[in-house]
């Protein structure tokens, strides 16, 4: 699965390149979930040194930014 696009080429290109249209759409919801937990700047700066302080951060900022 590592060879196939997942980013549709543009629409002047000569050649079309195929892609998987499902994977593009997953791909842009995983992108869009990073961009909103980047809005809290503790998880976007990783103030936290141990891990799980860092976890537990990220799962507040996801569950504030998707229960907003």
């Amino acid at each position: 699965m590592l060879g196939i696009p997942v980013i549709p080429g543009r629409k002047n290109r000569k050649r079309k390149i195929r892609y998987d249209e499902k994977r593009y759409k997953d791909r842009w919801r995983v992108e869009a979930m990073f961009c909103r937990l980047k809005d809290f700047r503790r998880v976007a700066t990783r103030y936290d040194k141990l891990a799980r302080n860092y976890l537990s951060a990220v799962m507040l900022a996801a569950a504030v930014a998707y229960w907003l």
